[in-house]
């Protein structure tokens, strides 16, 4: 099953233009999977060390079941299929807080995870219930805590209710620019002083944020607009979403954005969408986007896939990455979904490929 696409994609310094994404297979983890020690679950990112060809998989054990931690695995593209077959975990790091140790339980919520070449960054939704801040921290691959980045103040909640991140809506994507120049991050919806969640009439204004990777300094923000709830679901009273789960750079302006959304009576909704910054109005400066927002470029999007298309029972899907460069000049791309560790959930990993033309 394919769907045709048409976008960009630096790879060794050369443009190629995806022309098709074939998808080839899913892998079910159950809950309740053991894996040295610890329940695999909860894989809300995963990112690609091509140099060493495993993937690193965070999990947003909130240190409840196991320490906080991410996992290694290792996936076998060659016989164009991917089952379960093909994956192997080998290995499972804790997080290591700034006195060397695990991170206490419910001290943090991982959700993001971007590989340097050499170390790993971890963005954290934090909770607002109970007063702890989201972070971005970057972690060597044996899980020591290398550095903190800093948070704009815009982002943080007060304790009014005024400002900040949502409970449970805040940094749940991260990746890094080819080039490693970058580092992006976005809100999975808008902060209080942006606007709302996501209607069926609207989406949710969220904002993009950009690091200069190097430094590891803010300096740039975006407004990104989710699609609004999927027809058919009905919001009242009931347990309805639709964010921004996660992105992934495909240079400094270009990223696939992945959507997922759920209600009762649609289930689980999952599109993944190309977007361009070019044209973006930078908004780092505006304390509160509710009466300028019309004034306000978004980033331009583009769906390229709806998952419904595929006819195949979707779980809670949070995280994707690119693979390695596989035949005929295409590349893997990897999804991941967050079980919840619920017996109802699964761990799903989904395989595609990505076919490529060369334009320069």
């Amino acid at each position: 099953m394919a769907a045709t696409v048409a976008i960009w994609v630096n790879q060794s310094a050369q443009s190629f233009a995806v022309t098709k994404i074939d998808f080839l297979g899913r892998s079910i983890f159950p809950t309740g999977s053991p894996f040295q020690g610890t329940e695999i679950g909860g894989l809300s990112g995963i990112t690609y060390d091509a140099e060493k060809q495993v993937y690193y998989a965070i999990s947003d054990d909130r240190s409840s079941k196991a320490p906080a931690r991410f996992y290694t695995l290792k996936i076998n593209w060659q016989s164009g299929k991917l089952e379960k077959e093909q994956i192997t975990f080998i290995g499972v790091t804790t997080l290591l807080d700034e006195n060397g140790k695990g991170f206490p339980e419910l001290s943090l919520d991982p959700e993001g995870i971007a590989f340097t070449g050499n170390s790993v960054f971890v963005s954290s939704e934090g909770d607002v219930d109970r007063q702890i801040n989201p972070f971005i921290k970057e972690f060597s691959l044996d899980g020591k805590l290398l550095k903190t980045l800093a948070i704009p103040e815009l982002f943080l909640p007060d304790d009014k209710g005024t400002k900040g991140i949502r409970n449970n809506l805040a940094f749940e994507s991260l990746t890094l620019t080819p080039d490693r120049k970058y580092l992006f991050t976005a809100t999975e919806n808008a902060i209080v002083q942006d606007g709302s969640v996501p209607s069926l009439e609207t989406g949710s204004p969220c904002r993009i944020l950009r690091y200069d990777a190097v430094n590891g300094n803010p300096e740039a923000s975006f407004l990104y607009f989710t699609e609004p709830l999927p027809a058919g679901a009905n919001p009242v009273g009931k347990l309805t979403s639709n964010g921004l789960v996660d992105l992934l750079a495909i240079d400094d302006n270009r990223l696939l954005s992945l959507e997922r959304a759920f209600s009762l009576e649609t289930g689980v909704t999952v599109k993944l969408f190309e977007i361009s910054l070019e044209k973006s109005d930078r908004i780092e400066a505006l304390e509160s986007l509710q009466s300028r927002i019309s004034e306000v470029s978004p980033a331009q999007k583009r769906l390229l896939l709806d998952l419904e298309t595929l006819k195949i029972p979707l779980d809670n899907i949070e995280g994707l990455t690119f693979g390695p460069a596989l035949a005929d000049a295409s590349r893997g791309l990897i999804l991941v979904s967050d079980n919840n560790f619920s017996p109802l959930q699964e761990t799903q990993i989904l395989g595609f490929q990505i076919k490529v033309q060369k334009t320069s």
